[in-house]
């Protein structure tokens, strides 16, 4: 006996010694014999008839250590109790004439060959009992007699599963891949396994999902490629068929959009991403401080922007396993003006097409302009278009701090210090290879462009006009009368 003394005191054991209360070792005298029985009073138990012996109530002994309680064991003859219904079986409701009988059910067909069954060899459809396991019941009643016997016929391919060992279907263009072939049912020693992997690699094949032999293979050119798998013999077909994509991982993510918009006005965001994956490639944009994404697979957005200030847009893009994130700052205005730009042509030359080049050469024109008009470097932003020729816009920001005339008057003071400054070909920069850069307008005899601004205005004035003619023609109206 093993505790506790106290809640404070470690484990304590204690040793009791019970020989003294026992004054000799028990002989056969001292037993009796008892049979095993279950709840129904049968002897036969798990096919066995077994007995035991006990120390008598009355006998105060020893039983030792070379007591066994086992007695006798006798094999007992089979009986209905002995089985159970076989798989797909189940035991009707018992008449009062006769016990239950196991009969197949609904979904289960006994005389359907099993599905490793091969042609030529036999099976046995199943009576519908089965032995109880470790039953060992011999003779009597036999409720699995009578088994019937069937030729394996030819089974049509069914459940034909096609798939990767390496668990992904985007790969990259060169990479090793596995295909496995595996079929649930049907067939497999006569039958034939057609393969089209997509790319003009086709191939014929026998025991293919007997051997489980992989199939290896290698995809040298981006895109998305069907891969196929036919079986078929003299009793029907089945087929699997698995997408595959190859790309190449993204190296490169560029977000391209307009730095300075109006108030809704349309907005193109474009993602420039490399290398190209058309179709593969999945876009997801963040507008502001919206949690939910816009998904697309075209690598551009047309939007707008309701409300003016700063708007932050992100964009990911996913290929595979890859992917890249960019983000831009949109500045939202409800009145600015664009003025468009042209260079000379020697600038064409040395013009990469790419984000940063066209940023810097912005920050340039940009720095030039607010140093010879002694305009704030802030209300000046030169964006260069993509492409050639090489063209840029002149964003003019109205100042924020003034009021709404004196704003109109500053702004075309401004226009005009810009176009003067444009016109007497005073922006100009140095580039490399000894060539200067001349910036002018692109049309000289043209206003500049105003961004937004004039509707409320407008829709003031008209709704004026209209009160005015409606008051003549109530003048007129008395007069007559």
């Amino acid at each position: 006996v093993f505790g506790h003394i106290s809640y404070r005191s470690d484990w304590e054991l204690v040793k009791v010694d019970f020989r003294p209360s026992f004054p000799r070792e028990c002989t056969d005298d001292d037993y009796e014999s008892w049979e095993l029985t279950n709840l129904q009073g049968d002897h036969c138990i798990m096919g066995q008839q077994r007995s035991f012996r006990k120390r008598k109530i009355t006998s105060w002994c020893i039983k030792g250590r070379s007591f066994t309680s086992a007695l006798t064991s006798k094999v007992c003859e089979c009986v209905n109790s002995d089985f159970l219904c076989d798989y797909g079986f189940e035991r009707s409701a018992p008449l009062k004439s006769e016990s239950s009988k196991c009969f197949a059910d609904f979904w289960f067909n006994p005389e359907a060959p099993p599905d490793d069954c091969v042609l030529g060899q036999a099976y046995t459809s199943s009576t519908g009992y089965r032995k109880v396991v470790s039953n060992v019941c011999e003779g009597g009643v036999d409720l699995q007699q009578n088994l019937a016997q069937h030729m394996c016929p030819l089974i049509a391919p069914k459940g034909l599963q096609i798939s990767i060992r390496e668990k992904s279907l985007a790969v990259k263009p060169g990479e090793d891949i596995t295909f496995v072939v595996r079929q649930e049912q049907g067939d497999v020693l006569n039958t034939k396994y057609l393969v089209d992997l997509g790319d003009g690699f086709k191939a014929i094949y026998v025991n293919l999902t007997m051997t489980g032999e992989p199939i290896r293979h290698r995809y040298e050119n981006p895109g998305i490629y069907r891969v196929s798998v036919k079986a078929e013999n003299m009793a029907g077909h089945d087929e699997a068929v698995v997408f595959v994509q190859v790309n190449s991982p993204l190296q490169a993510l560029n977000l391209e959009v307009v730095p300075v918009v109006g108030r809704s006005q349309e907005v193109n965001l474009t993602a420039i991403i490399l290398p190209e994956n058309p179709n593969l490639t999945v876009f997801y944009w963040w507008i502001g401080n919206n949690l939910q994404p816009l998904l697309t697979l075209d690598n551009f957005l047309v939007t707008k922007f309701a409300d003016t200030g700063d708007v932050r847009v992100t964009v990911q893009a996913s290929c595979g396993s890859s992917m890249l994130q960019d983000s831009k700052v949109v500045h939202v205005f409800d009145h600015f003006h664009v003025l468009p730009l042209k260079f000379t042509k020697y600038l064409d030359m040395y013009n990469p097409d790419i984000p940063e080049w066209r940023e810097d050469i912005g920050r340039v024109v940009t720095r030039l302009l607010a140093k010879e008009t002694n305009i704030t470097e802030e209300t000046l932003m030169t964006v260069v278009k993509p492409g050639l020729p090489t063209t840029a816009d002149l964003h003019v920001l109205l100042p924020v701090n003034q009021t709404k005339r004196k704003r109109s008057t500053t702004s075309d003071k401004r226009i005009a210090t810009i176009k003067q400054a444009l016109n007497a070909h005073n922006i100009r920069f140095f580039l490399r290879g000894g060539y200067w850069v001349l910036v002018t307008l692109a049309d000289s005899s043209s206003d500049s462009q105003r961004i937004g601004g004039g509707s409320g205005y407008w829709a003031i004035v008209v709704l004026f006009v209209i009160c005015l003619v409606a008051v003549g023609a109530f003048i007129l109206y008395k007069f007559k009368r």
